[in-house]
């Protein structure tokens, strides 16, 4: 199989015949791509047409995730205090910027999992499958060790100066 620099050869091998790649379509690396060659979307189900329609789908995911998710309200509220409490110890802007950094990955772990793990239960439906829970499992462990990472980046960044300022009122 080769693949040309402006065409995808062999587009059969990628995906089964009923999802082929269309061959017209340009992937170009070095010379940019034709405005005027519109990818077909027959497969898509539904397109956002305005980028501020995509935000608007952006904006119902978080929603659904704040009011369904109760470890994203969680990491939501322990973010925003710890973005706070940094704000009101008077750390370096660039702390404070890592702080709410390592936060949002934590909260873009959780969305992933959620995302995830709605995907393999609709793969699944209401039976147990061994593979399912290793996907939805590995998927919590990503937001644990994100979150463990937060956690040791805001102590590294808050503690000290919290118990100087605890030590000075005392």
């Amino acid at each position: 199989m080769i693949i040309n620099k402006t065409h995808i050869s062999n587009s059969h091998l990628f995906a089964p015949s009923s999802l082929a790649v269309s061959p017209e379509l340009p992937i170009s690396t070095s010379t940019p791509v034709d405005s005027s060659v519109k990818p077909k979307r027959e497969l898509a189900w539904c397109i956002a047409p305005t980028l501020l329609i995509s935000f608007k789908y952006a904006w119902a995911g978080l929603y659904y995730a704040f009011i369904t998710q109760r470890n994203f309200r969680i990491h939501t509220i322990i973010g925003t205090l710890a973005v706070s409490l940094g704000v009101f110890l008077h750390l370096a802007w660039i702390e404070i910027a890592v702080i709410g950094v390592t936060s949002g990955l934590v909260m873009a772990m959780e969305l992933l999992n959620t995302a995830l793990e709605s995907v393999v239960d609709l793969t699944v439906k209401q039976s147990y499958h061994e593979l399912a829970k290793i996907a939805k499992d590995c998927a919590a462990g990503a937001v644990l060790i994100s979150a463990l990472t937060a956690v040791f980046v805001a102590g590294v960044l808050l503690l000290p100066p919290l118990f100087a300022r605890i030590q000075s009122l005392v």
